[in-house]
């Protein structure tokens, strides 16, 4: 007998799930960059890890945000720009690079290089620019640098350095943080800010490029701040429209959490935190709509994770890849999907090496960690229309009063296929699930499983990462009625046809 039902109400729609909604990020921290992405931290360093691109390609990221982060706040793009052995080496404030762990940066990946690695992966890019210590004509000018076809100093250089055609990069972020590491704002300080800048680099739109800028504002997981930001650029003389396209947030969760010391309670209240963002992406919706309307602003969580207390300045935020982490990511995914009406991008921290990466590497090659698994295996939302799902399931009691749902998920339909992913989030035991269409009785079902026999804490290594990657589920189905048995800290994908 089952202890959960989950039932997808496939004609109650919620919206499309953008594909931007697999999102990741990149930032100048630690081997992010120097390592990861990039051979290693020289001038004449040898160019793109061909191992990290091609499991990048594999996956087909919808969009890959950089230079950060607080790191972006500090960075000049035409420092990196340009031949290897003129650019300067320049300091960084917030985080070191490489395995020196220096604060310095060598600028031999900027610009030119993320994007030819944008298109070389197949992915959109996302440019977050420096208002914390930059200015709007600095910002404007990387626009005209990116995506300019004329005939003037910037598009030029541009083309003098390798690249004939405009970039047509569609996602520019004013700023990041400013509420902290870029400048210590306060909403209506940042409000004033984001205007200038959203004045000089947004009428490029319509008058220099063929094609429209998509400009994000830097909001706050404190709420009350993201209102008085909005009060405070809608006064402004803009008429109608709101200069801007999405408003971000930030969510981490599990700070406190070793994860070499952590128990099975530990895991609750991980898990209880990445359930979170459910909460934060209503509020900032409600934020949103109390003065403009998420019609026309879209909500973006462009940093979000695990965030362990291995990872810290001095070993350049790397942290164990465990199922746990993966389990955890398949929560955050589905929370996206039930709010696919007003979620637009999200945008994992971070791709390579750092925090709660999809990729590791060392010296020789490049592997795969459980959460990678989990965005491949959710890639079939991508796109779809994402319905209203309700789920009868056991939970468990945890402090300040707070409850932990032990089976959740999420469904979406596209063409003739209905897709659902489940995740058991009972770290101690399995759970039977019983899935239901309403008004469908599905004929086929095709099931994988993930971390069926995978310890929570188990971590990835290049030499295990293979027991990591999906099995056949066994699903059983039987009048319309799909049965799955879900071990402790699973995830399962059903396609029901």
């Amino acid at each position: 007998m089952s202890d959960a039902e989950f039932t997808v109400h496939t004609d109650a729609t919620i919206g499309r799930i953008d594909p931007e909604t697999h999102g990741h990020f990149s930032e100048h921290l630690g081997r992010c960059i120097y390592e990861g992405i990039w051979e290693a931290d020289e001038a004449d360093g040898e160019g793109v890890r061909e191992d990290v691109k091609e499991l990048l390609a594999d996956l087909e990221i919808p969009v890959l945000r950089w230079p950060g982060g607080c790191f972006a706040d500090d960075y000049h793009w035409e420092d990196g720009v340009g031949p290897k052995d003129e650019r300067p080496r320049r300091r960084n404030l917030f985080w070191a690079q490489g395995p020196e762990e220096l604060p310095e940066e060598s600028n031999a990946f900027g610009t030119d290089e993320f994007l030819q690695f944008c298109e070389d992966v197949g992915t959109e890019p996302y440019l977050a620019a420096n208002v914390g210590s930059g200015d709007p004509q600095e910002a404007a000018n990387w626009v005209e640098y990116c995506n300019y076809d004329g005939d003037t100093e910037l598009a030029d250089r541009r083309r003098e350095n390798g690249h004939d055609d405009p970039y047509e990069v569609k996602y520019w972020g004013l700023g990041n943080e400013n509420w902290g590491c870029g400048g210590r704002m306060s909403p209506e300080q940042y409000a004033r800010e984001y205007r200038r800048f959203a004045t000089y680099v947004g009428t490029q739109s319509g008058l220099m490029l063929d094609h429209d800028l998509e400009l994000i504002a830097c909001g706050f997981e404190d709420h009350e701040w993201n209102r008085r930001f909005l009060e405070e650029v809608s006064k402004s003389a803009w008429g109608a429209d709101f200069p801007l396209d999405h408003l971000t947030f930030h969510h981490y969760y599990g700070r406190t959490m070793s994860v070499a010391e952590a128990d099975e309670d530990d895991f609750d209240s991980f898990l209880a935190g990445a359930l979170e963002m459910d909460d934060h992406i209503t509020r900032i919706a409600g934020a949103i709509n109390a003065v403009a309307t998420t019609r026309d602003i879209g909500v973006i969580i462009d940093e979000w994770g695990a965030w362990h207390t291995e990872a810290i300045s001095e070993n350049g935020l790397e942290q164990p890849g465990t199922a746990l982490d993966a389990l955890s990511a398949a929560v955050v995914l589905d929370v996206f999907n039930d709010h696919s009406d007003v979620v637009t991008m999200t945008n994992i921290a971070q791709t390579i090496n750092v925090l709660q990466c999809l990729v590791e590497t060392d010296a020789e090659e490049a592997w795969a960690r459980p959460t990678y698994h989990v965005f491949d295996a959710y890639a079939p939302h991508k796109g779809n229309e994402g319905v209203r799902t309700t789920v009868d399931t056991p939970s468990r009691e945890l402090e300040d009063d707070e409850e932990l749902p032990l089976v959740g998920g999420s469904a979406s339909t596209g063409d003739d296929d209905t897709f659902v992913t489940l995740t058991n989030r009972d770290c101690r035991e399995d759970h039977t699930v019983t899935v239901s269409l309403e008004g469908t009785d599905p004929e086929a079902v095709d099931g994988q499983l993930l971390f069926g026999d995978q310890d929570p804490k188990a971590e990835v290594s290049k030499d295990n990462a293979a027991e990591f990657e999906p099995a056949d589920l066994d699903a059983d189905l039987n009048g319309g009625t799909v049965t799955v048995e879900l071990p402790a800290a699973s995830v399962a994908t059903l396609s029901l046809s």
